[in-house]
């Protein structure tokens, strides 16, 4: 295809990210595929080839945690990444354990800005015009009870992509961050389930009935479980174009309750 890009997507072992690496390669683009763990890889290089695709998708393991899959990455001569990878952690913010915090911030912050950094030294200095992606969230932009760690990471990232911005604009790198909205990947679902296993009602203050009841409150309405291949289609139509809004939030009805929502963050009392 004409201005065909190499671009290399991290957790595409599920989810968006496998949707949109398969699009993409469908297009024409060279897509590198990174997934977590190793039992990932060869049943999406199966699915790769099933659909034709070997010429255009290339799956490979890339933990964003492993310093050694990193500096293999490194390797590869790319013109987009598409930081996709990510977890979540839910439960209460006042007795969430620490260490899983440390983790939700490792995973979403500290190791994508890690490898944007290194990725972008590599567009600099090679004088190439690349391009960083971030998935980031609805979550980015406000904070619903139950959710603040994860959403808190995806709030930083939304600091880090806005700077990042400005600072690069003079090499002729873009960045971009894509929203999604509740998407039925199954993310969200799991994520709600993770505080089921530390929470205990002979000692912590929120009991597991009551938090089960916040989240199914959330995700189990027809408006929290939105038809995933909609923020599919969004995400191959931004990731691989030169123009286009810095923040993408999908769907439209999701932009306008955020934006309402911020207005009403400056009328907020205790």
């Amino acid at each position: 295809m004409a201005n065909s890009k190499t671009i290399l997507i991290t957790g595409a072992g599920s989810g968006f990210g496998e949707g949109v690496a398969i699009g993409l390669a469908q297009l024409g683009h060279k897509v590198i595929a990174g997934v977590q763990i190793s039992p990932q890889v060869t049943p999406l290089r199966e699915k790769a080839a099933k659909l034709g695709l070997e010429a255009n998708l290339r799956v490979e393991k890339l933990d964003i945690l492993d310093s050694y899959d990193v500096a293999y990455a490194l390797t590869w001569d790319i013109d987009v990444l598409f930081s996709n990878a990510g977890i979540g952690e839910a439960g209460p913010v006042f007795e969430i354990p620490m260490d899983l915090v440390r983790r939700n911030f490792e995973t979403n912050v500290f190791a994508p800005l890690n490898l944007a950094q290194q990725f972008i030294k590599k567009f600099i200095d090679g004088k190439k015009k690349g391009k960083v992606v971030f998935t980031s969230s609805m979550g980015g932009l406000f904070t619903p009870a139950g959710f603040g760690i994860y959403v808190s990471t995806k709030h930083a990232l939304e600091s880090v992509a806005e700077a990042l911005q400005q600072e690069v604009k003079p090499f002729g790198i873009q960045i971009q961050t894509v929203n999604p909205g509740p998407y039925l990947t199954g993310y969200n679902e799991t994520m709600a389930e993770t505080p089921f296993r530390w929470l205990d009602d002979n000692k912590n203050y929120t009991k597991k009935a009551d938090l089960k009841a916040t989240f199914d409150a959330m995700l189990g309405v027809p408006e929290g479980r939105l038809d995933p291949n909609e923020m599919i289609e969004a995400m191959i139509r931004i990731v691989p174009a030169e123009t286009g809004k810095f923040r993408n939030v999908v769907p439209q009805a999701i932009e306008d309750m955020l934006k309402e929502s911020q207005k009403k963050g400056w009328e907020n009392t205790i």
